[in-house]
């Protein structure tokens, strides 16, 4: 009776195992290859949004940028759409991995592509499926900045309807929806770095010290504490070259 028991729990606990060895907790586990290969195996939406979320993952903590794994990226992100449209995570992540790889073409290329205009139609569609998502809310903010800060205020305006005002109110809103969210944070840090750090130092620190001392949900967001740490120390220091290199570093740049 004590040998069948055992076995019974053995079983159990074998079963409970591999049911916990989803597409997501690969990624959470950063298990980034693995995440990858069981999101394109699940052959759905779900999946195919995992896989391009863990591509994006696994790029961001590469030495050198590899722009065909960006381009993986999008290309599942738009199978997770084409599955299912209203799948907000789709939409999410082949905006980021347009940007991503935006950063390692020239202007002229970028606008060509029209991917500003592209991400920005992949956000509207993913707000539209879920107005909460906090994801798309951060992403729109970047957006917003990131324009402004390419093209200035006036042409950003004109040409894509961006502005500062918009950018911040979006990251407030995906700030409300996910309050202790590490890489939001991190995010927010780095788009404002980018943009102008001595005008918004403070919120930068605030945002870095957040992402610092925040709860880590998986892998991803224990690497995330450890680049804002890094981010911390530079800008404590006083040296904004270094600063300003980890910055690029971080946001993609080549």
């Amino acid at each position: 009776m004590k040998f069948a028991l055992g076995v019974l729990l053995a079983a159990l606990m074998l079963t409970r195992a591999a049911q916990a060895a989803t597409p997501f907790d690969l990624y959470e586990q950063g298990k980034y290859d693995a995440a990858i290969a069981a999101g394109i195996a699940q052959n759905d939406s779900a999946g195919f949004a995992i896989a391009a979320r863990a591509e994006l993952a696994a790029e961001t903590m590469r030495p050198a940028r590899c722009i065909e794994c960006i381009r993986r990226a999008q290309d599942d992100a738009r199978k997770a759409i084409a599955a299912d449209p209203k799948n907000p995570d789709g939409h999410v992540f082949l905006a980021v991995a347009l940007g991503r790889e935006g950063r390692l073409l020239s202007t002229f290329t970028v606008l060509r592509r029209g991917y500003p205009v592209q991400a920005k139609a992949e956000l509207d569609a993913a707000l539209a499926a879920d107005p909460n998502n906090a994801f798309a809310w951060a992403a729109l903010g970047g957006w917003n900045i990131e324009i402004v800060r390419a093209g200035g205020a006036r042409i950003g305006h004109m040409m894509y309807g961006a502005s500062l005002a918009d950018g911040f109110a979006a990251f407030d809103k995906a700030f409300a929806n996910a309050p202790g969210d590490v890489g939001l944070r991190y995010q927010y840090a780095l788009t404002l770095s980018a943009y102008d750090v001595d005008a918004y130092r403070k919120p930068i620190e605030d945002a870095l010290t957040r992402a610092e001392n925040g709860k880590a949900k998986g892998a991803y967001e224990v690497f995330v504490q450890a680049r804002a740490r890094e981010l911390l120390s530079a800008l404590h220091k006083g040296d904004m070259d270094a600063y300003a290199a980890l910055v690029a570093r971080d946001q993609g740049d080549p």
